[in-house]
C-alpha cells in the first residue's frame, strides 16, 4: 500500500521509522518531512493543513491511507474535508474529524465532555472579555498555585501556572485582552492538581481500543524540572507508577467513559487519543491518593513521548492502523517490547527563548547504539560549490536520541552516549530525563 504521513517533527520522524517497517508499506511519502524523514520514505513538500495540494498528491500517487501526525489538520477538518469529497471518501485518515478534534481544538469543549461522563479532571471555569470581573472572583475561590487555559491552540504555550493571586488576576486580563489572539478569546481556569504526570497513548477506532505503551515527558528546559517550560526536552517509557492497578483505574474511569462519550454524542473519531494524566497525591472531589485524573486531551500522539513508544511496540503499526481503519481493531494484536526506552532532546542554545537556526549538524553517522529521530532539521546545499547537501538545524528542538535499555539507567546511558557523538552549535540536552521516577 501507498501510504502519506503529514507532519515534520520528532513524532512524525518516529511514526515514520516504525511504518516504514511494515511489509504492508510499498511507498511511504512524508509531508513535508525533515532530513531524518528522508532516510525511511519519500518527502513531499506540502505544508499539512494545505488541504488542497494533499487532495491532488493523494489522487495523483494513487495514496491508500493518510496518517495524520499534527493537531492543526486534525482540528481544521481534514478528515471532514476526505468525507465529504466523493473522490476522496474512500482514502481513510486516520485522525478524528473536527468535532472529535474539539478534545484538544478547545479547553473549554474537553471539561465540559469530562464533566458530562463523569470523568475525573480539575474543577474549572470557562470566561470570556465580558465575564472578567467573574472571572478574577473565581480566582479568589482558589487555592495557589492558578491554572489559567487558553481555550484554542496555542503551540503548546497556552498555559500559565501562577503563584499568586495578583499575578493570575494580572495574567487573566493579559489573556482575555489578546495575548494568545483568538486561542484566548475564552479562558478556563482550573484548580490545580498536584501529583505527578504521564502519559497514556489509546488508538481507537470508535467501538475497541488498544492501550499503547506508557510514557513521561519532561517539559522544563532546566534540570531538576527547572526554567521555562518547552515541547519537550525528552520521555521515558515505561513509567514504574503506572502499574496495573493504576492502569485498571485508567482503562475504567477514564479510557472506556471517553471511547464510550464520544460515541453517545455522535462523534466519529478514529485514531490516537493522548491523556495527560496525573497520579495525584491528595485527596479530590472526584478522585483519591494515588488516582489518576485527566489534565488535558490531545488528539495524536505525543512528542517527545513518541520516540520512546515507537520503540516499544513490537507489532505492525500499519496493520493496527488498518483495523482502525477497516473498523476492526480489536481483531489485531498488540505486542510489547518489555525492554525500557529513553529519549533525550538535543536543543538549540537559547531555546525556549531566542534562537538561531542553520547550524551544520555533524556525528549524526558516528551513532550505533541508538535510533536518531529529527525533529527541527533540513537539509541544504553545502557553500563549497559542489552539489552535495548537509543537515543543519531548522528549530528549536532539533534531535530526539532514542535508546532501549534493560532498565531507564542503561537506556538514559546509551542516549547519553549517542547525544555525546553528534555536534552542533550551541547543543544543550537535559542530563535527568527519568530521573524522578
Amino acid at each position: 500500500m501507498k501510504l502519506l504521513l503529514l507532519g515534520s517533527g520528532g513524532r512524525e520522524h518516529a511514526l515514520a521509522w516504525k511504518i516504514a517497517q511494515s511489509p504492508l508499506v510499498e511507498t511511504l511519502f512524508i509531508a513535508p518531512g525533515n532530513a531524518g524523514t528522508r532516510q525511511v520514505g519519500t518527502n513531499v513538500n506540502i505544508k499539512a493543513t494545505d488541504f488542497a495540494a494533499i487532495r491532488q498528491f493523494v489522487l495523483s500517487e494513487g495514496v491508500d491511507m493518510v496518517v495524520v501526525g499534527p493537531e492543526a489538520p486534525l482540528v481544521e477538518g481534514i478528515q471532514d474535508f476526505f468525507q465529504q469529497d466523493e473522490a476522496l471518501r474512500r482514502i481513510p485518515v486516520i485522525g478524528p474529524s473536527q468535532a472529535g478534534a474539539q478534545l484538544e481544538g478547545s479547553k473549554d469543549f474537553a471539561k465540559g465532555f469530562m464533566q458530562r461522563h463523569t470523568i475525573p479532571t480539575a474543577a474549572y471555569r470557562t470566561f470570556t472579555p465580558e465575564t472578567l470581573d467573574e472571572g478574577k472572583a473565581f480566582l479568589h475561590t482558589l487555592q495557589p498555585p492558578y491554572v489559567l487555559k487558553a481555550d484554542g491552540l496555542c503551540a503548546g504555550k497556552g498555559v500559565l501556572i501562577l503563584d499568586t493571586l495578583e499575578a493570575a488576576e494580572q495574567e487573566l486580563e493579559e489573556m482575555l485582552g489578546g495575548m494568545f489572539g483568538e486561542a484566548s478569546s475564552r479562558v478556563v481556569i482550573e484548580e490545580f492538581l498536584s501529583g505527578i504526570e504521564c502519559s497514556v497513548f489509546v488508538l481507537t477506532d470508535s467501538t475497541d481500543y488498544k492501550i499503547l505503551p506508557v510514557a513521561k515527558d519532561y517539559k522544563r528546559i532546566g534540570e531538576g524540572d527547572t526554567g521555562l517550560n518547552t515541547g519537550g526536552m525528552g520521555s521515558v517509557s515505561p513509567v514504574p507508577f503506572a502499574d496495573a492497578t493504576f492502569m485498571q483505574k485508567v482503562e475504567e474511569r477514564i479510557v472506556r467513559p471517553t471511547i464510550q462519550g464520544l460515541k453517545e454524542e455522535g462523534i466519529a473519531y478514529r485514531g490516537f487519543i493522548f491523556l495527560g494524566l496525573i497520579r495525584v497525591d491528595r485527596t479530590y472531589s472526584c478522585a483519591e491518593v494515588g488516582d489518576p485524573m485527566v489534565i488535558e486531551y490531545n488528539v495524536r500522539m505525543g512528542d517527545p513521548e513518541t520516540e520512546s513508544v515507537m520503540l516499544r511496540i513490537e507489532s505492525d503499526l500499519v496493520d493496527l492502523l488498518c483495523g482502525v481503519a477497516e473498523g476492526n481493531l480489536g481483531t489485531r494484536e498488540l505486542r510489547i517490547d518489555p525492554r525500557t526506552a529513553v529519549s533525550v532532546m538535543l536543543v538549540s542554545g537559547g531555546y525556549p527563548g531566542h534562537y538561531e537556526k542553520g547550524f551544520p549538524i555533524t556525528g549524526l553517522d558516528t551513532v550505533k547504539e541508538s535510533i536518531v529521530f529529527h525533529a527541527g532539521t533540513k537539509l541544504v546545499k553545502k557553500d563549497n560549490g559542489t552539489a552535495m547537501e548537509q543537515v543543519v538545524t531548522d528549530g528549536g528542538r532539533v534531535i530526539a536520541v532514542s535508546s532501549y535499555g534493560a532498565d531507564r539507567a542503561e537506556a538514559l546511558a546509551a542516549s547519553f552516549r549517542s547525544a555525546q557523538c553528534i555536534q552542533f552549535e550551541g547543543k544543550y540536552f537535559r542530563r535527568d530525563i527519568g530521573n524522578d521516577l
